[in-house]
């Protein structure tokens, strides 16, 4: 028992000195499925106030084929930024049936207003460089959206 009481006493110092697990995906947020050409993503779901409120925010890294989708009320002209979100982005903004209307690179830490180019309901937030690297532009569409829940 006392092996055990040390173990946990170094892991929690470890924690306090900042060398803990880095978080890369919220245990609270369901994942899903999403298809963009031949390619498969895995997105953290952010379709209540609280999920898009805290988006990917405090994330140090995020595994290459993730990502996290905004699924909003209802179409808008919505927009992103980037406060105390450590990882650079690249934001895909999508109309109802999931075509991409514009895509905007964002920095780390900036208050920058990214924006969608027209009325969107979706924003699918991945790696920066990730939709280029992919030869995906406005236009393509982004497989899976018809199955999430409607934003609340």
């Amino acid at each position: 028992m006392t092996s055990v009481r040390s173990f946990a006493r170094f892991l929690a110092l470890l924690a306090a000195l900042g060398f803990g697990a880095v978080p890369t995906a919220r245990a609270d947020l369901p994942l899903v499925e999403l298809g963009a050409g031949m390619y498969r993503i895995e997105a953290e779901l952010a379709h209540t106030d609280q999920a898009r409120q805290t988006g990917l925010m405090n994330r140090r890294s995020m595994p290459a084929q993730h990502g996290m989708i905004f699924v909003f009320t209802q179409d808008a002209r919505h927009c992103m930024w980037m406060k105390n979100t450590l990882i650079p982005l690249s934001v895909a903004f999508l109309d109802g049936e999931g075509r991409i209307l514009n895509i905007a690179d964002m920095q780390p830490q900036t208050l920058d207003s990214h924006c969608a180019a027209g009325p969107a309901r979706y924003a699918l937030e991945m790696n920066l460089g990730w939709f280029a690297e992919r030869g995906l532009t406005p236009g393509a569409k982004i497989r899976g959206v018809e199955r999430l829940p409607a934003g609340r």
